[in-house]
């Protein structure tokens, strides 16, 4: 299991790994975030998994956003990421983003994917930001209304023009109040 990771920033949220007492908050809130939420055994199986890294994002105690990845060989899984609607448009989103980034580079991730809905435009727009791009549709991939998933690639994070990138969004992410 990951080592406990806490990182603020500068709105009073913090990342930290998630643990089995977050669980039940994380399944909570994954309701309220997707029409077809995951289990809290789900959950409980990502969070024991040596292959995976999830995190949750915390303001004053309280779960505000999660994610998690899948870490097999060279390549990072990107499986979940969830914000409170409450508090999306304050960059949570991202810090999540490059949370996850981050460890994937740190555990020899050379490559980045996911799915995203292909009607979930800014999502879209914070992964190309981070230099993902569509390279497939998967028709009719979400169960809940048959909607196509745009599958989006970062192709080296290991690249000079990526790792300079990447840490000049993460320091001006940082600056970001």
């Amino acid at each position: 299991m990951a080592i406990k990771k806490p990182v603020t920033d500068h709105n009073c949220v913090t990342i930290e790994t998630m643990q089995p007492e977050d669980i039940e908050q994380v399944a909570e809130l994954d309701k309220k975030c997707f029409p077809v939420p995951w289990s809290a055994g789900a959950y409980n199986t990502e969070v024991r998994n040596p292959s995976a890294y999830y995190i949750v994002a915390r303001a004053d105690g309280r779960i505000v956003g999660y994610a998690g990845m899948w870490l097999i060989m060279d390549e990072a899984h990107i499986t979940t990421i969830g914000v409170d609607p409450e508090f999306r448009g304050r960059k949570i989103g991202e810090r999540i983003l490059v949370n996850l980034l981050d460890e994937a580079v740190h555990r020899g991730a050379r490559r980045a994917t996911l799915e995203v809905r292909r009607s979930n435009s800014i999502a879209q727009n914070l992964y190309q930001k981070y230099d993902f791009h569509t390279v497939a549709v998967r028709k009719g991939y979400y169960t809940d209304n048959n909607e196509d998933a745009f599958v989006m690639w970062v192709d080296d994070m290991w690249s000079a023009d990526f790792l300079r990138m990447f840490r000049q969004r993460k320091e001006r992410l940082a600056c970001e109040q």
